[in-house]
């Protein structure tokens, strides 16, 4: 994985560049006129002389001072009246904001900065060795990898292996739409997902299996009664539960019931989200095209290390159509490496090759004590 350092602002080229100016926001909620708008690359304001870089990183927001000398990404809904809003349209560090488009021996070459940034294919190899490295990695060194999963992940019966990553210390949040947890608290209640059995065929009745456990959740009166009470007894919700991983889940218009606990009002989803995504440090978006979307513009590409430099943040996304990765990355998640397969391959072959590469460390870390233990 690529670490990098953030500009060398002692270099001649910002020896004479200016302080950032700000305006005050004219009313609640709204951005002054000529406001900067963010990215999701590494920025950095001058306030005073010093290059400062914002909290919470994220594209299509502003730049907001507070009376502290602090730098905050906001939401322009989040806006108060007076609050002080950086403006500017120049990226160059001309007008006080500049934002790092390069990165390490890439930047000699002129590359713009893209991570694991991919053409699109169908027809290219997939690497999961290197996908489960790095995922291995995030959990050794305490990471927060968030999943956004969308319902195909559950009727392709990749359920279990959801599960189990979550089970095993993989997930550190869960972000999808209230269908996810219908379907998977359907199959864990009746066996079926949809209607479906196991085997893809269609049970008597079976349309109507997906209410009766909305209704029955409903009774229970939440998601995590639903698991103490024995009413859920397997699968995501439940190992979201029993493992103490959150989740957050959304409404749409055609969303049924929804369950307790879904978030109808979008403005709530969005900040509910947004609190995961501003400690993610991976991010894997399974088979979910609105709500991978609606995630990448919330990640910032990078992660700040506590040494000052940067990494790459890994953003994998997967979907049986190359339309819907080629539109994560058009919207703006440029660092997304793209996975075009159906779920179910997808987290059956991950799960393996994490599996592997588990056994594979645990061997080399016994190679390294035997010989001491010899001696």
């Amino acid at each position: 994985m690529t670490t990098f350092p953030p500009p060398d602002f002692t270099q001649p080229a910002f020896a004479n560049f200016p302080d950032a100016n700000f305006s005050p926001a004219p009313a609640d909620g709204v951005l002054p006129d000529g406001f900067f708008s963010t990215t999701n690359l590494p920025t950095f304001v001058r306030i005073n002389g010093r290059w400062i870089a914002p909290k919470e990183p994220r594209m299509d927001a502003g730049l907001v001072l507070d009376q502290a000398g602090t730098i905050w990404t906001r939401e322009g809904r989040r806006l108060k009246k007076g609050d002080m809003v950086a403006v500017g349209d120049k990226e160059d560090g001309s007008q006080g904001i500049f934002v790092q488009t390069h990165m390490g021996v890439h930047a000699e070459a002129g590359d713009a900065f893209a991570f694991m940034s991919s053409e699109v294919s169908r027809e290219k190899p997939i690497d999961y060795a290197q996908m489960a490295r790095v995922l291995v990695d995030e959990k050794e060194r305490g990471g927060y990898p968030i999943w956004v999963t969308g319902p195909a992940l559950v009727h392709s019966r990749a359920r279990s292996d959801m599960s189990w990553f979550i089970a095993n210390g993989y997930v550190g949040a869960l972000l999808a739409g209230n269908a996810v947890a219908v379907h998977d608290i359907e199959a864990s209640i009746y066996g079926t997902t949809l209607g479906m059995s196991n085997t893809g065929e269609i049970t008597q009745g079976g349309h109507g299996a997906h209410m009766r456990a909305i209704n029955r959740v409903r009774a229970a009166g939440s998601i995590p009664n639903a698991v103490s009470q024995g009413i859920i007894t397997d699968g995501i919700m439940y190992s979201c539960v029993k493992h103490d991983v959150p989740f957050v889940l959304t409404g749409s218009i055609r969303d049924d019931g929804p369950l307790p606990g879904v978030i109808t009002d979008m403005l709530v989803a969005q900040d509910a989200m947004r609190q995961h995504t501003m400690k993610a440090t991976m991010a894997i978006l399974v088979a979910t095209a609105l709500h991978a979307i609606a995630t990448g513009n919330m990640l910032p590409a990078f992660v700040q290390n506590a040494d000052g430099t940067m990494r790459e943040l890994p953003t994998i996304c997967v979907d049986s159509s190359e339309f819907v990765v080629s539109k994560l990355k058009d919207r703006g998640t440029h660092q997304a490496f793209g996975v075009v397969t159906n779920a179910q391959d997808f987290m059956h072959i991950l799960r393996l090759y994490v599996e592997r590469e588990l056994e594979a460390r645990s061997a080399n870390s016994r190679t390294k004590v035997e010989p001491m233990a010899a001696r």
